[in-house]
């Protein structure tokens, strides 16, 4: 029902910046909430970042806040996430994720049902 594919994964030096972009398709992703979550190498999946389906609302993850930002534009489907101050414990991959009624993790919703195939983010040091 939904596709998503990331893009903008690379590798960047501590304290750089790097933006990643979602395109999303599918005929009521536009109605849909989308976000970000990681996964680092031995590590469990991780809630990075969400922002409802109007753009009118973004939630973040403790561990970024105030270095990541989301941003969706409905016209063009897409999703991204910005980041800046980056650390080594940023490095993992990033799926970008779709839900109709999920925004934060909780116990009656822990996880979206939409994602993306990953793209790799590295912060070398």
């Amino acid at each position: 029902q939904v596709q998503l594919v990331e893009s903008g994964g690379g590798l960047v030096q501590v304290g750089g910046s790097l933006r990643l972009s979602c395109a999303a398709s599918g005929r009521t992703v536009s109605s849909y909430a989308m976000g970000w979550f990681r996964t680092a190498p031995g590590k469990d999946r991780e809630w990075v970042a969400s922002v409802d389906w109007s753009g009118g609302s973004t939630y973040y993850g403790k561990s970024v806040k105030g270095r990541f930002t989301i941003s969706r534009d409905n016209a063009k489907n897409t999703v991204y996430l910005q980041m800046n101050n980056l650390k080594p414990e940023d490095t993992a991959v990033y799926y970008c994720v779709a839900d109709p009624r999920f925004v934060v993790p909780t116990i009656e919703t822990p996880a979206p049902n939409y994602w993306g195939q990953g793209t790799q983010v590295t912060v070398s040091s």
